[in-house]
């Protein structure tokens, strides 16, 4: 099945008990459900992997994420073109050969010298929901594995979570659902906030923490009994391990500082949702208390009409591109001055890009930009070059004409997950034997026509 691109995707490849964070009914059976299926299908065959012969780049000890949910245009931004309907108040600038829109992401701008732009990426569907999902899972929802497929971040909790741990090692900030683990035990999965600066919301039981420890210790002694573990078997003990997980976030001040924030820094994050979410992922790297693998989500660029009025209006201080600029410039800033960026992966795209033809030149009819496959990712931190772009397209950003890297072809999402996993040190020809379907899982799925590998020109 083709789109009308011509891309042939489809055959690529609170209350209750007790209360904790997030802890509802609706969240237990689910968990229960999941983990329950799982241990029914789990084959006997141990884990095996398949180790790669080349070397790990092992850069980054934490990612950063952030996801552009309705595809940004990249000719506005990591793929900037100046055109005729090009607003002045976007006051191109050029640095090192670099063409930037200094009026809109000034602050993003005064961090080049930490940020690769990767130009020569194409997405492989131009659809909202697959395309998010296939950004997040690193190959195509439409195929039979993806149906068990976790999130990247799940698997890098999976590889990377320490027993000590107290935040789960992989937070999705300013999201409520999306891929979850997979197949993968409930403990990998992600954990949702919206951080608002007054510390981690539902971390206090309403009756006091006394009467919180009384029934939390009457929870672990209904999970310890021989009779429960009897009747759901191992279910029982991933109950347990999920509880005392929650019971870590509670009343735990370490916790709340992470997700406390000061007016002055809300201000100077640009006082937006977005930038809470950046003030608690720079907290989550400054913290060291587990993360290793954060997602932002930051949604409204699907901009079909009024593009120059709306998300990309220079002229509005919280226009949306602004206060992406605000959020993540500051976030960066923040990291490169406590020595944490060099150890702090940052990548930032949607899940494709816009249309640079239309009626009124660049732009359609509605004065925006409608869905396309060719889009820009910014990738920053963990030793990346600087003041460096990967790949080139045509005058208008319609389509690669420099691939710039060693797979000589255009990028796709599947070799940026190779290189997230690189970066942190995990092998991405990884193949697990453990999946419910027995047929092995690949972290990078095995295509054909393509070498998925990692984008070692990001170091140089």
């Amino acid at each position: 099945m083709k789109d009308r691109f011509g891309t042939n995707w489809t055959g690529a490849t609170g209350s209750g008990f007790w209360r904790a964070p997030h802890f509802s009914r609706r969240m237990f059976f689910r968990h229960a459900a999941s983990a329950l299926g799982g241990y029914v299908l789990l084959p006997a065959r141990p884990m095996e992997a398949a180790r790669s012969a080349g070397t790990l780049i092992n850069r980054a000890k934490n990612v950063i994420f952030v996801l552009m949910n309705g595809a940004p245009s990249h000719v506005d931004s990591f793929d900037f073109k100046q055109t005729a309907a090009t607003p002045a108040g976007f006051q191109p600038e050029t640095f090192d050969g670099i063409l930037w829109p200094n009026g809109i992401l000034p602050r993003i701008g005064e961090r080049l010298d930490d940020i690769t732009l990767v130009r020569s990426m194409r997405a492989w569907a131009a659809v909202h929901q697959l395309s998010q999902s296939w950004v997040q899972i690193g190959r195509n929802p439409t195929s039979g594995l993806s149906k068990i497929a976790p999130h990247i971040g799940s698997v890098v909790s999976l590889e990377l979570s320490r027993p000590d741990a107290v935040l789960p090692a992989f937070l999705s900030l300013n999201a409520s659902n999306g891929p979850g683990a997979g197949y993968l035990p409930s403990d990998h999965a992600p954990f949702y906030v919206s951080p608002r600066g007054t510390g981690l919301g539902n971390t206090r039981h309403a009756d006091g923490q006394e009467t919180f420890d009384r029934r939390f210790s009457l929870l672990k002694d209904l999970a310890a009994s021989e009779d429960l573990s009897v009747e759901f078997g191992p279910l029982a003990n991933e109950i347990a391990s999920y509880n005392l997980s929650a019971r870590r976030l509670m009343y735990n001040s370490d916790v709340d500082q992470v997700f406390t924030f000061s007016a002055d820094e809300r201000n100077q994050y640009g006082n937006s949702t977005f930038g809470s979410a950046c003030l608690a992922a720079r907290n989550l790297v400054r913290s060291d208390l587990g993360t290793r693998f954060v997602q932002i989500s930051i949604g409204g660029w699907d901009n079909h009409a009024g593009i120059y009025t709306g998300a990309f209006n220079p002229e509005n201080p919280n226009s949306l591109i602004r206060q992406f600029d605000n959020g993540l410039g500051a976030l960066m800033a923040d990291l490169k001055n406590e020595g944490l960026l060099d150890q702090t992966l940052v990548i930032a795209l949607g899940e494709f890009g816009r249309t640079v033809r239309g009626p009124q030149g660049s732009l359609n009819a509605q004065g925006g930009r409608d869905h396309f496959l060719q889009q820009a990712a910014m990738v920053a931190g963990a030793g990346v070059r600087g003041r460096s772009v990967i790949g080139k397209t045509d005058a208008e950003g319609y389509e690669t004409i420099e691939t710039g890297w060693s797979g000589e072809r255009q990028i796709r999402v599947e070799d940026l997950e190779a290189t997230i996993y690189s970066a942190l040190g995990i092998d991405w020809t990884t193949v697990r034997y453990d999946d419910p379907l027995g047929r092995g899982f690949e972290y990078v799925p095995v295509d054909s026509r393509y070498e998925y590998r990692p984008i070692t020109e990001l170091w140089g």
